[in-house]
């Protein structure tokens, strides 16, 4: 099993910004990707960057230019760097990790999540 624990949220003005992390944990698997998710009040979970093996990143039209995903692949962690945070920001985001075994077996986990409120 991988399991995923996330930290940074919080309270923040528009303009300002905020440092996602998550730290996945587990033995006997290849981590494929990493990525963040978020869903706002009402709306679908949507992909806001996700980075894969090992260094290929996509965002979210969204937020290009403006958030950054990371990994230390040392710690097993990944890191949303979110700036010029604005109010149709605000959702729970979650860490969402793909990895697979030699054998072909693939899981998708997914973290608790953690609420960004942004401020007008």
């Amino acid at each position: 099993q991988v399991q995923l624990v996330e930290s940074g949220g919080g309270l923040v003005q528009a303009g300002g910004s905020l440092r996602l992390s998550c730290v996945a944990s587990g033995s006997m698997w290849r981590i494929d990707a990493m990525g963040w998710y978020r869903q706002g009040p009402g709306k679908q979970r949507e992909l806001v960057a996700i980075i894969v093996t090992p260094d290929s990143t996509t965002y979210a039209d969204s937020v290009k230019g403006r958030f950054t995903i990371s990994r230390d692949a040392a710690k097993n962690t990944v890191t949303l760097q979110m700036n010029s945070l604005r109010p149709e920001d605000t959702a729970v985001y979650y860490c969402n990790v793909r990895a697979s075994r030699y054998s072909g077996t693939n899981i998708n986990t997914w973290g608790q999540g953690t609420q960004v409120t942004v401020s007008s």
